[in-house]
């Protein structure tokens, strides 16, 4: 068995060695493609290989066609929209994530966004505490869940939606379960977005639930950009000046934001919530580890995409 790595953005070196001892362990080869650059190297790379580990790395149509043996692409991270999940079907290629390896490393990334919003980004000026807010956790999942927990420490009250998540489970970790989407925003000073971007999730941030929110409300987005309605948005902010969004991925209307809000508004440079060292390296030794269940087990424990 041949796994290839394939990472324009690499893991970390003690990532990349744990990653190999869990494969040559397993008597597989390891082979690395790191900083390609142009997708005509990965198309040649995949054409021997069995599996392959990526991070944001895209596997499209024409990589599935140019790899005649694969059986299994493991995206290193939660997230999994650059994979195409039908033609990998289609291919009889299973895809698979790791799930919860990145999520307190985004969780703690959202409450240094929260603490830079509420001291007004460190202008000098005097602004509030998170204690004592009422936190809205949109989407009850791995990162949703450490935020609670985070949350909790900040003396925070925490609040949550989960169309998927039953109630009990929500309210197991002394977090209080809302029953509709509207009615988290409009009772929490603080809303934390952790749903995936689905069809039925792209754009559904929007004006009519942003608005809601309670005056000085802050939006924290660490999930996907296609979630929040952009054009809604930057409306919402200009009617209301007490708003405020943080995101963790640049908003295709980056530059209007950052010329119409400054002091309401910030993104990082480029999506930084799995950039952590524990991170990188949890995520990586995972993908391994599930490849090499797949191929002696059978195990598709993780796997996202249609049989």
């Amino acid at each position: 068995m041949k796994v290839l790595v394939a990472t324009d953005k690499p893991f970390a070196k003690v990532a990349v060695d744990g990653i190999r001892k869990e494969i040559e362990g397993a008597g597989y080869e390891l082979v690395l493609l790191e900083k390609y650059g142009e997708k005509s190297k990965l198309l040649s790379a995949v054409k021997d290989v069995d599996a392959i580990i990526i991070r944001s790395d895209v596997i499209d149509a024409e990589v599935l066609d140019a790899a005649k043996k694969l059986k299994i692409v493991v995206r290193a991270g939660a997230g999994y929209d650059n994979v195409d999940l039908e033609a990998a079907t289609a291919h009889d290629v299973c895809v698979m994530n790791t799930p919860g390896q990145n999520s307190n490393a985004v969780a703690e990334l959202a409450f240094g966004l929260m603490v830079m919003a509420v001291r007004n980004m460190y202008n000098g000026t005097s602004g509030t505490e998170l204690k004592g807010k009422k936190l809205g956790i949109h989407a009850y999942g791995n990162v949703g869940r450490n935020v609670a927990r985070i949350g909790k420490g900040f003396g925070m009250d925490i609040y949550a939606y989960d169309a998927y998540c039953p109630k009990d489970v929500i309210e197991a970790d002394g977090v209080r379960a809302v029953a509709s989407v509207e009615e988290l925003y409009a009772m929490c000073d603080v809303v934390s977005v952790h749903i995936p971007a689905t069809p039925e999730t792209k754009n559904s941030i929007n004006y009519g639930l942003v608005n809601r929110m309670p005056k000085g409300g802050l939006l924290v987005n660490t999930a996907r950009k296609e979630v929040i309605n952009e054009t809604d948005l930057i409306q919402l902010m200009e009617e209301r000046p007490d708003l405020k969004y943080m995101t963790d991925i640049m908003p295709a209307a980056h530059e209007t934001f950052a010329a119409k809000f400054a002091g309401r508004y910030f993104s990082t440079p480029k999506k930084m919530g799995a950039q952590t060292a524990e991170a990188n390296i949890n995520a990586g030794i995972a993908a391994a580890r599930q490849i090499v269940a797949f191929f002696k087990e059978g195990c598709e424990k993780f796997r996202v995409n249609k049989k």
